[in-house]
């Protein structure tokens, strides 16, 4: 980070990429910070609101109303997947020059940062001194440089809680129904599906099985472990992160929008697959968006540091830090506390997407413990189903 007194600064930010249930805190608390002191612009609909100058300046309404979505989810300036062409690149530094723009901001993941560091390049190119910042979201957890991102606890708390109360459901439907295959986001990292096995207490309870993009799905595998779920518990809950290489070992794609790939629909494909092979009823269930924008399930660890994000933000800013991402990494003490360090964005692109390490790939208990702050202390125990007879 880059000492120097602090002087006026002109800070255009935007949100970019998918919104996060408490990606609004982040920005809220980094525009409590800086609104009084500095020039505040918003930038519309992410990467997009920049490459069309869609800016909104700082009024006083604007800013009431972004200090009053701090607990709204979804993204109050807009956010939205977009890339940015070599050519929109240029223009963009050069915009930012015209609008005496000296200090950029996004709120992110990966795509964001690796603008981010485009644009950085695209600067020092054009002889502009550019402050970039950028601040960390995302509900797949595979944002390099961190140990995790705003908004992921949020998700990942939902995800348990869903998967543990359909769980619950398909045990009561087992005359009619025997298998559910539950979908998640995650990309292609498996933290958000494994999170779906933090609340599995019993045996009988789901998930029996969940299928994470870090290894292979093959069919046969699959119907193994559902055979096996439903002679002993009578049902089967699986649980498949969308990023899951299934049958031919080619992902499920939904759709390609702005020449980004969009994910989903594998547990389509596979309910169509247990159909064709088993003798049982089987409903595929796709989480959807609620992962990621569901207020009655934000971890309180999760809104506290997007908060803190934000503040240590605007703090390193004020301390003219840039090119950097602010990070979160575990402290030594025994009880859980984030310190917040930064990691460069050539770095966090250098490194990519931060897959689920090997000491949580098998080992349920070892990831709940690490995931245990992250969703909270607060969910209740369920009492243990009634057996079968």
């Amino acid at each position: 980070m880059k000492g120097a007194k602090e002087s006026m600064k002109h800070i255009a930010i935007g949100q970019a990429g998918g919104p996060t249930a408490v990606i609004n805190a982040t920005l809220a608390a980094f525009v409590r910070a800086l609104y009084k002191d500095h020039s505040l612009t918003f930038i519309r609909n992410g990467f997009e609101g920049l490459a069309k100058e869609k800016f909104l300046q700082a009024s006083d309404n604007v800013i009431d109303n972004i200090l009053a979505h701090e607990k709204v989810p979804g993204a109050s300036l807009g956010a939205g997947r977009y890339t940015l062409s070599e050519e929109q690149i240029s223009q963009s530094v050069q915009v930012l020059q015209d609008l005496q723009i000296d200090t950029l901001v996004f709120i992110g993941g990966n795509g964001t940062m690796e603008a981010m560091d485009k644009i950085k390049d695209e600067a020092i190119r054009q002889h502009f001194q550019l402050q970039l910042l950028g601040l960390p979201k995302t509900v797949d957890n595979d944002l390099a440089g961190t140990d995790h991102s705003p908004g992921f606890g949020s998700a990942a708390r939902y995800v348990a809680q869903v998967t543990r109360d359909m769980g619950r459901d398909l045990l009561a439907m087992n005359n009619f129904e025997q298998v559910r295959i539950i979908e998640t986001m995650g990309r292609n990292a498996g933290w958000l599906a494994r999170a779906s096995g933090f609340l599995k207490e019993y045996e009988n309870d789901g998930p029996h099985f969940i299928a994470l993009p870090e290894k292979p799905l093959r069919p046969e595998i699959l119907f193994h472990h559902i055979k096996k779920a439903t002679r002993d518990y009578g049902v089967a809950l699986i649980v498949v992160s969308e990023g899951v290489c299934w049958d031919k070992g080619s992902q499920i794609e939904r759709e390609r929008v702005n020449g980004h790939s969009v994910l989903g629909g594998i547990s389509k494909e596979i309910e169509n697959k247990v159909n064709e092979h088993m003798n049982v009823m089987v409903r595929a269930e796709l989480l959807g968006m609620n992962q990621r924008s569901c207020s009655a399930s934000v971890s309180a660890t999760d809104y506290t540091e997007a908060i803190q994000v934000g503040s240590v933000g605007a703090r390193w800013l004020r301390e003219g830090a840039t090119d950097v991402m602010v990070s979160l990494q575990r402290s030594e003490n025994t009880a859980y506390e984030s310190v917040f360090t930064p990691v460069s964005l050539k770095t966090i692109v250098q490194s990519g997407e931060r897959k689920l390490p090997a000491k949580f790939l098998n080992d349920q208990a070892a990831y709940n413990e690490w995931l245990s702050p992250l969703i909270g202390y607060d969910l209740s125990s369920y009492p243990p189903p009634l057996q079968r007879r």
